[in-house]
């Protein structure tokens, strides 16, 4: 299955597309965004900041999409499309150019395999090596990638796509219009144990993985069934790649999660939550609406809606910088109390 080819597009008709103001030829044809430093003639590029400046005059692209307070900057191309808000019109942009990819079939692969107890709709695509089990469904327009696995009573909604190697535990679910990408594992047993003096037992998890529309999951997420509870991810929600997320947590609408963050069992995050790389959240504690845990945080309490937390342990992120401040000033006092005095460069 490859991409489908890049297209071309007239620069009047990039203009049009992203509602901005052409200066220069429109019927230069655009047929791809590149960086400044890399791009061709053939190529867009897009200027949102002076910075960049010394690049554009240099650049090899054949026309640029620019901020209002630079189109009239010198150097580079004379060919400019002139838009308030240059990063959101490339992605207007890059999305005319590269449709997204399209199954090269619809229907089942003979290489596949499908239960006939299983319910794929006809307009589907299961490619080669998936296996979809008793009971499971597969939506209108989905596409289940190559050695994907769907277990018993699983299913996939309408115009989702599952990249390859993903795996569906039985009896969870997904929304329609979702992108999981390779190696995902979904609905896979949560931590849990009773311990003894006989050793670890084992709790049995019952729960389901209830996934909502529109979300996105990156490459190797994995996502634990509930215990007794389900593990629910609501609409809109994007994981990044490598993410865990733990039994019975519940994720609320729009939330982002950046590589490699862990959410612990039974853990709540509201809705419009922002989590950044490598932050890990407790168990059982609540992130609240809009609110954001900045990178490697280590959240260990509540954190109230629309607060930024930061550090380990996670607290608000002034008060966190403020602790960060006066560790750094610790070695200079350290020094005067043990009688050296000021060292060259300390501001003590």
């Amino acid at each position: 299955m490859t991409r489908v080819p890049s297209t071309s597009l007239e620069l009047a008709a990039i203009a049009t597309l992203v509602g901005g103001t052409l200066r220069g030829d429109g019927t230069r044809r655009i047929a791809g965004v590149a960086p400044l430093d890399r791009a061709s003639a053939d190529d867009l590029a897009f200027v949102a900041s002076s910075r960049y400046l010394a690049a554009m005059a240099s650049t090899g692209a054949g026309a640029l999409l620019v901020s209002p307070d630079l189109a009239e900057a010198s150097g580079g191309p004379a060919d400019r499309v002139i838009v308030t808000r240059p990063h959101e019109a490339i992605l207007r942009v890059l999305g005319a150019l590269t449709p997204p990819a399209t199954p090269s079939f619809r229907g089942i692969h003979p290489a596949a395999s499908v239960s006939p107890e299983a319910s794929v709709a006809p307009d589907a695509c299961v490619e080669a090596f998936a296996v979809v089990e008793a009971g499971a469904q597969v939506g209108s327009g989905a596409w289940v990638g190559p050695g994907c696995h769907l277990g018993p009573r699983s299913s996939v909604g309408a115009e989702t796509r599952l990249v390859s190697h993903v795996t569906l535990y039985a009896d969870c679910a997904i929304g329609a219009r979702g992108l999981i990408h390779a190696g995902t594992r979904i609905g896979s047993d949560g931590f849990g144990f009773v311990s003894d003096a006989a050793g670890h037992h084992k709790i049995p998890h019952v729960g389901r993985v209830v996934v909502g529309d529109d979300v996105e999951f990156g490459a190797n997420c994995t996502i634990d069934r509930g215990s007794i509870d389900d593990t629910v991810i609501g609409d809109g929600t994007k994981l990044d790649n490598l993410v865990h997320i733990g039994h019975n947590v519940r994720v609320g609408r729009r939330c982002l999660m950046a590589a490699g963050v862990v959410i612990a069992g039974s853990a709540r995050l509201e809705d419009d939550v922002r989590v950044a790389g490598q932050a890990a959240i407790g168990g059982h504690l609540t992130v609240g609406r809009g609110a954001t845990i900045t990178a490697k945080a280590g959240v260990l309490k509540d954190v109230p809606a629309g607060a930024t937390w930061s550090g380990f342990p996670a607290r608000p992120h002034r008060e966190e910088l403020r602790r960060q401040g006066a560790a750094a000033k610790l070695p200079a006092v350290l020094r005067r109390l043990d009688g050296g005095g000021p060292s060259e460069g300390s501001d003590a």
